[in-house]
């Protein structure tokens, strides 16, 4: 059978693939996105567009190496959501500290290098760390198609099972143009179920304005609601971390050494410290968009870029942007199924093409330890912050790795590399 063609990160796009193709990744990343504000209790609008210029300034900071969506960020809920019960959204200056931080963290990452990355996430340790990035996050795509409810909508599976069947087996059996566009026919395929199931509501878009700026406005700066949320810089980057690591895999090109990890982790930590000033909330690299770049093979930075110009747009004309959130949840889960699924393959594949031998003691170790801490639902708590997932996994990874470094380097280990 004919492999598909890859398009590759500085690959020219032309405009009649290129819109398709944008829309594909704007609807990957949209459910998850304005969940966050919807949390929060504020506009999306807001969000949309500082997702889409920062995602813009990340391509910009990057030199257009590093494909990369940035969404909104989960990784702050716990702590935002103290802060506002306690002094209201406004006070979230905590979002612009913990930018801030993790630009200062970047700039002391392009003074040493990021060769330590080897030692302390070795490919036993980081293959793991990002197939949990996918894994963890079934849970999620099984609850938006309304699975896991305690009484079943059997329009909702109806719904999901469309959406989802017309991913894979589009992503087998698509040819040609449609061979690269297999996640947006399927969301429009499972939007067209949901609309002979009855279950979309249109109440929201006739309601919208047809022009709608988003509103912004400024942060202000407690110390107490800073130090409540600033931990979650631990969070943020070994996230990124992972993310970077697994788009690299996707795309066959050592991101974390060209355009560089202090690039990319300035560029998202600048999206962040620009988003918290104007009122939005923080931005992160997203595991949808990675997802559709792994079953696409479509890499073009141009394409990411189109995206986040769609998702301005989207962000000032009200009624577009109240239509896309009529897309139901169970067209959501179903195209995240595939894409979570595919996040977690990639991480199976770092160590599948890296060779990892699990005769040595070490790597069984790393990689049986991460799993279990990642996938046991257990967590630790660093003040208001809580570790659990993939993030605690990767800490603890971290520190067994660097464990292991140090016991080598007293020559108290029974099984160096020969």
């Amino acid at each position: 059978m004919k492999e598909r063609k890859i398009i590759r990160v500085e690959e020219k796009v032309p405009v009649n693939l290129l819109i398709p193709l944008s829309i594909q990744h704007m609807f990957a990343m949209f459910g998850a996105t304005v969940l966050v504000p919807f949390i929060f209790g504020i506009s999306p609008a807001v969000v949309l567009f500082m997702n889409g210029v920062g995602t813009l300034l990340f391509i910009v900071i990057t030199k257009g190496k590093a494909p990369a969506y940035l969404g909104s960020s989960f990784a702050f809920l716990a702590p935002a959501g103290i802060v506002i019960d306690q002094m209201g959204y406004e006070s979230l200056g905590g979002f612009v500290a913990v930018g801030f931080c993790g630009c200062i963290v970047a700039l002391v990452i392009y003074k040493f290098g990021s060769d330590w990355i080897d030692v302390v996430l070795p490919p036993a340790a980081m293959g793991p760390v990002v197939a949990l990035i996918g894994l963890e996050l079934a849970g999620s795509a099984a609850g938006n198609a309304g699975l896991l409810d305690e009484t079943i909508n059997m329009k909702h599976v109806i719904v999901f099972l469309v959406t989802i069947g017309v991913a894979v087996f589009g992503n087998i059996l698509f040819k040609g143009f449609l061979s690269v566009i297999p996640i947006l026919i399927a969301v429009i395929a499972g939007y067209i179920a949901a609309l002979a199931c009855g279950i979309v509501d249109f109440a929201e878009v006739a309601q919208a304005p047809l022009f709608s700026l988003p509103h912004f406005q400024l942060p202000k700066f407690d110390l107490s609601a800073i130090l409540i949320i600033l931990p979650v810089i631990l969070v943020i980057t070994s996230e990124h971390i992972g993310h970077q690591v697994v788009t690299s895999k996707i795309v066959d090109r050592d991101l974390l050494k060209d355009p560089g990890l202090h690039r990319s982790l300035f560029g998202d930590n600048f999206s962040t410290m620009i988003s918290g000033m104007i009122g939005s909330v923080p931005t992160t690299t997203y595991g949808e968009n990675i997802g559709v770049m792994a079953v696409t093979k479509v890499y073009s930075v141009r394409v990411i870029a189109g995206a986040a110009v769609l998702s301005v747009i989207c962000s000032v004309i009200g009624k577009l942007s109240a239509l896309i959130q009529t897309v139901p949840g169970p067209v959501i889960g179903g195209i995240s199924f595939l894409l979570y699924g595919m996040i977690g393959t990639s991480g199976i594949r770092i160590l599948v093409d890296t060779q990892v031998d699990y005769g040595r003691s070490r790597n069984l170790t790393l990689t049986s330890v991460i799993f279990v801490t990642g996938l046991s639902g257990i967590s630790v708590k660093l003040g208001n912050v809580e570790l659990t997932g993939m993030v605690l996994a990767c800490i603890v990874g971290m520190l067994l790795s660097l464990a292991f470094y140090i016991l080598d380097k007293m020559d108290l280990t029974n099984d160096k590399e020969s």
